[in-house]
């Protein structure tokens, strides 16, 4: 295994960096002396994020417009920060899209997967391919952090098929991804980043607004609408759930703090999810459908 990541001095990208977990993680940075470049599709957030960050960490911090889930485009960031930064030492591929309000797994239609797996998959491909072997071929010490999620990465939401579909893919990648690194060099690894410690008030419950134009829905969509935050919380609260928000800021110390020790696996309050993963493989080993997370909604 790689020694420990130094992130103090080291040159980082953040992709969907401007807000949500990616502000977090981009602050977090910041404040452990790294330089980041932040990497978004939209160009108004991007510059706010930056110019209000660099009020704070002058010099260290920059934006950079770029669409994960165009190939040409992230191989225009890569260009850019290896151009103005001679390296990137830290690789977070955390942009991501939801599937715009789940349903049937049957009633999505073409664009919705094009759209959803485009951004949640591609994207995290995209950033691997673009970055991975200029990092390696650097030579510098180096790490990839692929935002996954519960839904999916460890077991699905049934009403949320498509989305948990995606993120599983982003684990699996994550995994093959570590063993190669692993077998390529001393310095280099990558982890899994599963956010959890409470409901995230982030982009993603209204990720329809970047959806573009040409992957719009044509057939009348799912019968189920993208909820928002604080529509989600009420809906919980309803059912009779404890609902906690998470600080954002502080999950992205804990982030940079997980990836400075190379730790594989980023996630909190597993002891739940280890419980439904033996549960997981005691059905599979019977040959029965899994349990699945018990959100109900």
């Amino acid at each position: 295994m790689a020694a420990s990541m130094e992130v103090a001095g080291s040159v980082a990208v953040v992709t969907g960096g401007a807000n949500g977990i990616g502000r977090g993680i981009v602050r977090a940075l910041l404040e452990a002396d790294a330089t980041v470049v932040v990497a978004d599709i939209e160009l108004d957030v991007l510059d706010t994020t930056v110019a209000a960050l660099s009020a704070s960490f002058p010099g260290r911090v920059s934006g950079i417009m770029a669409d994960v889930s165009d190939d040409r485009s992230m191989d225009s960031l890569a260009d850019q920060v290896f151009t103005v930064h001679g390296r990137c030492n830290l690789l977070y591929n955390n942009a991501g899209v939801g599937s715009g309000g789940g349903g049937r797994i049957w009633t999505h239609e073409p664009n919705d997967w094009r759209w959803c797996y485009g951004v949640n998959v591609f994207g995290v491909a995209n950033g691997i391919m673009a970055f991975v072997p200029r990092m390696l071929e650097s030579g510098q010490p180096g790490h990839v952090v692929n935002t996954s999620s519960g839904d999916g990465g460890f077991a699905p939401v049934p009403t949320a098929g498509l989305y948990a579909s995606s993120k599983a893919a982003v684990s699996c990648i994550t995994e093959t991804l570590d063993h190669q690194l692993r077998a390529e060099s001393e310095a280099m690894g990558a982890s899994v980043f599963y956010p959890s410690g409470g409901l995230m008030d982030t982009g993603l419950f209204t990720s329809q607004r970047n959806r573009p134009t040409d992957l719009e829905r044509v057939r009348g969509g799912t019968g189920r609408k993208s909820m928002s935050f604080a529509e989600m919380k009420d809906r919980l609260e309803q059912a009779g759930r404890n609902v906690t928000v998470a600080d954002l800021d502080e999950l992205g110390r804990f982030v940079v703090e997980c990836t400075a020790r190379r730790q594989y696996i980023i996630g909190r309050d597993l002891d739940d999810t280890v419980g439904l993963l033996h549960s997981r493989a005691d059905a599979i080993g019977r040959y029965e459908i899994p349990p699945h997370h018990q959100i109900g909604l």
